[in-house]
């Protein structure tokens, strides 16, 4: 019998210093990802991305004698899990093709507060209070602070896109509501995460065919290659696999906080890696994440 994982109400210094190593590396995955972009298109790369790292992640439960296939009663909730990862990830990829990525980065990250809602629900012991609500909001105004200046009314193409990002974002924070508040919170989070890149691994590539993607895109180069090999290792086995042993210790809502920061090191890092124009907002953006971060963890 496994005992299950000690909890605790607060994140502290190892907590806090993960997650921001962690946005710092999904940060650096969107560079990443549109790396890969030029030879692989991006739904597609998402499954071979989560094929990878399930057979690495299968390798290492094996070695850490972690068992993935026991009758735990996870089974419906794994599932259910890996089929909204999956969603996730094509409409995202399906959004981008009507709406630009700037703009669908707003969209995106009201998961947060799909989050918190959820788990003032579900799970009354992780209740935010207003001053913490009020973090949230801080923390989706640097957001708007540093990707604002993209959004318009939209036409119609955009608001296609955008009502896809928005899904995304529900599914998103809908997949942490779901581990944190069923079956799955009690399970070794290395099982947790074989659901979600299991299913994946088969659903996106029949996701990529049946939105005409090219697949692999003429002969692509090392650097492509290697992007992919990053996102395998680095990014869906270690970094996911680090998430998930967090969720199954501490409180998600005030772990979701934390991923407001992501976006804002995507920026920089594709300013320094790629030349993208970083906005002039983005030294008050990442003040006013900081901020909200600190209202929704502060005791």
């Amino acid at each position: 019998m496994i005992s299950p994982p000690q909890r605790h109400s607060h994140l502290d210094a190892l907590a806090m210093t993960l997650m921001v190593g962690l946005c710092a590396l999904w940060g650096l995955n969107q560079v990443a990802a549109k790396l890969a972009n030029a030879g692989i298109s991006p739904v597609l790369q998402a499954g071979l991305r989560s094929g990878g790292s399930t057979l690495l992640l299968m390798i290492w439960c094996r070695f850490r004698g972690v068992r993935l296939f026991d009758a735990d009663r996870s089974l419906k909730a794994g599932l259910a899990a890996g089929a909204m990862f999956s969603a996730e990830f094509a409409l995202i990829y399906w959004g981008l093709e009507y709406t630009p990525a700037s703009r669908a980065v707003v969209f995106l990250y009201t998961a947060p507060f799909v989050v918190a809602l959820g788990v003032h629900w579900l799970v009354p012991s992780e209740r935010l209070s207003r001053v913490q609500s009020l973090g949230l909001a801080c923390a989706f105004g640097g957001i708007l602070l540093a990707f604002g200046d993209n959004l318009s009314l939209p036409d119609h193409r955009q608001m296609i896109g955008d009502a896809m990002l928005l899904a995304a974002a529900g599914l998103w924070g809908g997949t942490t509501v779901l581990v944190r508040s069923s079956r799955l919170a009690a399970i070794r989070p290395a099982k947790t995460l074989f659901y979600q890149l299991g299913v994946s691994a088969v659903a996106l590539p029949v996701a990529s065919l049946l939105l005409g993607e090219q697949g692999i895109i003429g002969q692509p180069s090392a650097l492509v290659w290697a992007s992919l090999a990053g996102q395998i290792v680095i990014v869906a086995f270690a970094s996911y696999l680090t998430w998930f042993w967090l969720i199954s210790r501490y409180p998600a809502t005030r772990l979701s906080a934390f991923s407001f920061l992501t976006p804002l090191f995507g920026m920089m890092f594709g300013a320094v890696l790629l030349g993208e124009r970083i906005t002039w907002g983005l030294s008050g953006a990442m003040a006013l994440v900081a901020a909200g971060i600190w209202l929704v963890n502060r005791k």
